[in-house]
């Protein structure tokens, strides 16, 4: 933990995943610039409430939070000089929607079925999360204000969901989200729509944290097995990065880009009706039963999270949930991402086509090697990213994929193509580095009505027992909307709120 970053300077919501901080609220606003000038000075007025990075005890923490970012076009619109404009990256300035053939957001997912909005010139986002739906809803109306005393931005209108009486609407000011809740309505939930236990693992990079312990599974892996933070530059521009390097994409001047970061916003909904029926018909020809099934998806167990890795079947999970309930906190956080697929090259335990293998394969990429970390995590350091989010909606009918319902997610991460879109297309879309050919992600992946998808189970090599193939996988997620987004640190956005942006 070597690495100083000034928090103060840094948005808060790139160091902090705010929902584990008990922020379960959040609103999401979309705005366009009509009036360079008075969109700067909208700018100001929300810099003076933007949330920092800095560190809170029981009398700092606030309890709301308010953050700030710009889609390329936005920028544009505030009037930033064009020698900056032109060292963005190319994936940013194109912007979600044209990289659709690259994210695979074919079919249902196509741009031309998005949310209205998304047909819009989105130029700011917003997000308030708060403790509370009173502290999201206050926020929002001094938001509000600010809107309509600057006269030079517009809060766009377009997203689906309900009205304040419950009512389908299309035609939303902004997207709420929110963490689930038991069946009592009142007990917070850490799962999503499909059952998963959610917000497991998430990844760890230097100056983040004094907490060695959080590092345990969610660093990298070194040489002797043990875990350290990723390099900070793999999440926050003007940093050094896995590679040992500055960012090579970085707008100018300097101020302009350090201590920011990209932004992917996703609108994902979940087809739980499908994703239910789905489960229960491929649950009656495999051996393990639904839990089990449902799991080897994941590579976690849904009710608690449990690794498969470290409990491939019921008997071994039982034990484990033994030690888990009678665990203090931070050893059931080790219990939950302590854990490398080392003694799990062929999968047996966990798939190698499990969606959290997949999106972290934990040095497990070093084939032909008995011991795989003799060179940890060569194909994976510079492949991590950051999440943030919260479900939205309500799935009320368990049965039907009708609704508003699903994840509301975000990825933060230094370079949006190295990271995020090769994650997307060449992982979850695609499995040739994971030897399964065009085997897509069960649980994220683009499957065609026309061509559902397929994955394999495998078995311990010379167990005499065959593999389990899982058929006709439908789409189980649809997006639903989104754009990049670059987040600028709190000295950026005073610079482009007084239009000083100096490239030279």
């Amino acid at each position: 933990m070597t690495q100083n970053l000034d928090l103060t300077d840094i948005q808060g919501n790139i160091v902090k995943a705010y929902g584990s901080f008990g922020f379960f609220k959040a609103r999401y606003l979309f705005l366009r610039v009509d009036n360079g000038d008075k969109g700067r000075d909208f700018v100001a007025r929300i810099t003076s409430k933007v949330t920092s990075a800095e560190r809170w005890n029981k009398n700092s923490a606030p309890s709301v939070t308010t953050n700030i970012a710009f889609t390329f076009s936005g920028l544009r619109a505030l009037e930033l000089p064009t020698a900056s404009l032109i060292g963005f990256p190319s994936d940013f300035v194109m912007g979600m929607s044209k990289r659709k053939d690259i994210l695979g957001d074919d079919g249902p997912s196509d741009p031309e079925h998005w949310d209205k909005i998304w047909q819009e010139s989105v130029h700011i986002w917003i997000s308030i999360n708060g403790k509370s739906v009173e502290d999201v809803e206050e926020r929002y109306q001094w938001v509000s204000q600010q809107i309509d005393a600057s006269g030079g931005v517009a809060l766009l209108k377009g997203h689906r969901g309900e009205d304040a009486f419950g009512n389908p609407s299309d035609d939303l000011p902004y997207q709420d989200a929110s963490i689930l809740y038991e069946e009592d309505g009142i007990t917070p939930s850490s799962k999503e729509h499909f059952g998963y236990t959610d917000g497991i693992g998430d990844p760890v990079f230097e100056g983040q944290t004094n907490n060695e312990k959080r590092v345990i599974g969610r660093g990298k892996l070194t040489r002797e097995g043990g875990w350290v933070p990723l390099a900070t530059g793999e999440f926050i521009l003007g940093h050094i990065d896995e590679a040992m390097e500055y960012p090579k994409t970085a707008p100018r001047p300097d101020l302009l880009s350090n201590n920011a970061t990209y932004m992917v916003y996703r609108k994902l909904h979940q087809n739980v009706g499908t994703f239910n029926k789905f489960l229960d018909e491929q649950s009656k020809v495999f051996p393990g039963g639904k839990e089990l099934l449902a799991a080897k998806f994941s590579g976690r167990w849904r009710d608690n999270g449990a690794p498969l890795v470290h409990t491939p079947d019921e008997a071994s999970k039982a034990e484990w949930d033994k030690k888990f309930a009678a665990a203090d906190v931070p050893t059931q956080k080790k219990m939950l991402t302590d854990f490398t697929y080392n003694e799990d090259i062929e999968g047996a335990k966990c798939p190698v086509s499990a969606h959290m293998r997949r999106i972290n394969p934990r040095g497990s990429l070093e084939y032909g090697v008995k011991d795989a970390f003799n060179t940890p995590g060569a194909l994976v350091d510079r492949r991590r990213i950051l999440r943030r989010g919260l479900p939205y909606g309500k799935a009320k009918d368990q049965t039907s994929d009708d609704g508003n319902h699903g994840i509301i997610f975000m990825v933060l991460n230094a370079d949006i193509k190295r990271q995020f879109e090769f994650v997307q297309q060449q992982w979850i879309n695609y499995a040739n580095d994971f030897k399964q050919g065009n085997d897509k992600d069960v649980l994220l992946g683009n499957h065609g009505a026309k061509c559902p998808g397929k994955v394999v189970f495998e078995v311990e090599p010379g167990s005499g027992k065959p593999p389990h193939f899982v058929n006709n996988i439908p789409r189980l997620v649809e997006t639903r909307g989104g754009d990049y987004f670059f987040i600028p640190s709190i000295t950026a956005l005073k610079m482009i709120a007084g239009g000083i942006i100096d490239p030279t």
